[in-house]
């Protein structure tokens, strides 16, 4: 379903959401069947390829309700606790009105604008610059930033950042990126699973057998039996091997099946939350290559509002680069682009500290010196003189002739 606005693309990000639900059923048997594949020859070491085909077909179908299940079970699983693991992942933690008022109000006042149900606010201790949203409905949606990001953004800032991840929410991103990392996890951890067995097993070339480190197993046939049973396991193990790297790849691109106009769209939202689309740049290019989060995985790089980490040859990239964003930025929004932004933090050695000023004027004023020795200089707060006084004036009026001093006439 091809997406040409918003609505369509709220529309297609549903749509894919079912398809990729049901990709995740067949990767799933895609796997067992590669499982069933490896036992049969675990098993009986001395059969032909068509024997391996055939008796994995119907270990297949007998394993098709066990698996169904099992794909259920990994659902419902990550509907109810995917939150947690990324909390677990990232250590994003829930704040309140009262932790964290100015994040607070900037969300709270981007919702009523809409009339958008208020997510939750998570925030992450992390240098980084970088905010994610999360959930699968409305009672399950968060919004999690670094606490670098608050230290580095100003309030409009952080508010277009905040109105991007509001976007994502409406337009039902998130939720596709939660389908995506919960088919790339059972995959992977299946095909991880299975690799981990063959690294256990090993051949013996002579017997044409399997043997592991607990136990061997031989089978007894013919000479004839023996020198076609031996190249038929070994091709089925290829096709095995063959299928789980084929589901991992499919996993992989079920990334490539989100498409980068969801930064774009996320993007334009924000703009049209904020009416601010210069915000919206200075605030990407000050994250831009500061995104990184130590320790968290690709599916929560993929959740950010900018993921620094690149595929082969920008292949599997899941974000379009920070500067063709504000290129769009600049020439449908209308906004102005600062080009690469350097952090206070990154400018201080060059402009100084407050305890070591590098400008003339932050000096104090010199001394100055007259007859009775140095007399310090006027302060801003020193009292005004009394009215009528000044140069030329004395307390009754204008002075006549030559200023009088105490040891007679200054000329």
């Amino acid at each position: 379903m091809a997406a040409y606005g918003l609505y369509t693309h709220i529309a297609s990000n549903k749509f894919r959401s079912m398809l990729l639900l049901g990709g995740l059923f067949l990767l799933i048997y895609v796997l067992v069947y590669a499982g069933a594949l490896v036992a049969e020859v675990m098993i009986d070491s001395g059969r032909t390829a068509d024997y391996y085909l055939t008796h994995a077909s119907r270990d297949l179908v007998s394993a098709f309700p066990w698996a169904t299940i099992a794909a259920v079970a990994w659902i419902v699983i990550a509907y109810f606790f995917h939150q947690k693991m990324i909390d677990a992942v990232t250590g994003g933690e829930s704040v309140t009105r009262q932790q964290q008022p100015r994040l607070y109000n900037l969300l709270e006042n981007l919702c009523i604008s809409r009339g958008i149900p208020m997510p939750k606010l998570k925030v992450m201790d992390s240098p980084a610059l970088n905010a994610f949203a999360t959930g699968l409905n409305p009672r399950q949606y968060a919004i999690t930033v670094t606490t670098g990001l608050l230290k580095a953004l100003d309030d409009q800032e952080i508010e277009a950042v905040l109105g991007h991840e509001l976007t994502h929410i409406k337009n039902g991103d998130v939720q596709l990126m939660v389908v995506a990392v919960i088919i790339a996890g059972v995959v992977g951890f299946f095909g991880e699973l299975f690799f981990r067995l063959f690294t256990n097993l090993s051949w013996s070339g002579g017997g044409g057998g399997w043997s592991s480190s607990s136990s061997s197993r031989s089978s007894s046939s013919s000479d004839r039996d023996s020198k076609g049973s031996g190249g038929g396991a070994i091709i089925v193990i290829i096709i095995a091997v063959a299928l789980i790297v084929l589901a991992w790849l499919l996993s992989q691109v079920v990334k490539l099946a989100l498409s980068r106009s969801r930064e774009f769209l996320a993007d334009a939202g924000s703009v049209e939350l904020t009416k601010n689309p210069d915000a919206m740049i200075s605030a990407l290019r000050k994250i831009e290559n500061r995104g990184e989060l130590p320790g968290a995985t690709s599916a929560v790089m993929e959740l950010c509002v900018d993921n620094p980490r690149e595929g082969f040859a920008d292949l599997f990239a899941t974000h379009p680069s920070v500067k063709s964003r504000v290129d769009a930025l600049v020439k449908f929004a209308g906004g102005h682009d600062p080009g690469p932004l350097a952090l206070p933090d990154e400018t201080s050695d060059a402009t100084g500290t407050p305890d070591q000023p590098s400008t003339a004027g932050d000096q104090p004023p010199p001394m100055t010196h007259g007859p009775w020795g140095d007399t310090p200089p006027a302060q801003p707060n020193n009292p005004p003189p009394l009215p009528g006084t000044g140069p030329g004036r004395g307390p009754f009026g204008p002075l006549q002739g030559p200023l009088q001093g105490p040891w007679g006439p200054h000329r």
